[in-house]
């Protein structure tokens, strides 16, 4: 009974001392498998280490076989600050390419509508011709006020000096807001047809460089028409009152 004990023990030492050597590789190999990690720091300086390089965080870094191979590349890690930085940074990136295609896309578009300037010009002159024909009807509508005053006007000179009977200055009161709305359609219809028209100049000087050879894309944006702002109206006379 003893001498069997004896024996167990006697193989269990021997199976501990035949395991050591493998457990000392095994410890080998998986220091072996852990690499080396290689950066270049902001200064210029090569680093390296048996570990991630803190100070190399912000940028990548290569994790080295024991050989000198590229076992693999580390991308950088960000704080929650870079990463928003860095998302905004895309997201400006990939707006501005966006803004490129469509830039590209609406110059082939107006290339398309207007293959020479003559084209450009009747589309001018299309977009013009309401807003000619409202000035004219405005210009029409304040001479017939004009004409309807006179009378008015005569009249009211057998009152030089006394109050105007309440009819009177009713239809000269009238006529003063007849005029001032007219006058008012006026200007905006004159700015507007410097709105039109500038808009159709500026954008015949993209054309022009187009046809010229000028990539689709490649002038910026087109600046906004300006337009003078509209005129005040001038008051309705008030000799009458």
């Amino acid at each position: 009974m003893r001498r069997a004990a004896f024996l167990g023990i006697l193989t269990v030492l021997g199976s501990l001392l035949a395991l050591a050597p493998l457990a000392a590789t095994a410890q080998t190999n998986s220091a072996a498998a852990g690499g080396i990690y290689t950066c270049v720091n902001d200064q210029g300086r090569k680093l390296t280490s048996d570990r991630p390089i803190a100070e190399c965080r912000h940028k990548e870094q290569l994790l080295l076989n024991r050989d000198g191979s590229v076992r693999t590349v580390i991308p950088p890690t960000y704080t929650a600050e870079e990463r928003a930085e860095r998302e905004a940074r895309e997201r400006r990136a990939a707006e501005a390419r966006a803004a490129q295609l469509d830039a590209m896309r609406r110059e082939r578009n107006l290339m398309a509508r207007y293959p020479n300037e003559a084209a450009h010009g009747r589309a001018r002159e299309l977009a013009l011709e309401p807003l000619r024909l409202a000035i004219a009807a405005t210009e029409r509508r304040l001479a017939e006020l004009a004409r309807e005053r006179v009378p008015l006007i005569n009249e009211a000179e057998f009152y030089e000096g006394k109050p105007l009977p309440p009819k009177i200055k009713q239809q000269l009161d009238a006529n003063d807001a007849a005029v001032a709305a007219q006058r008012n359609a006026a200007a905006t219809q004159a700015a507007e047809l410097d709105r039109v028209n500038s808009f159709y100049d500026l954008e015949l000087e993209r054309l022009r460089r187009l046809w010229a050879g000028a990539q689709p894309g490649s002038l910026g944006p087109m600046p906004a028409p300006v337009a003078a702002s509209p005129k005040p109206p001038r008051p309705a006379s008030a000799a009458s009152r």
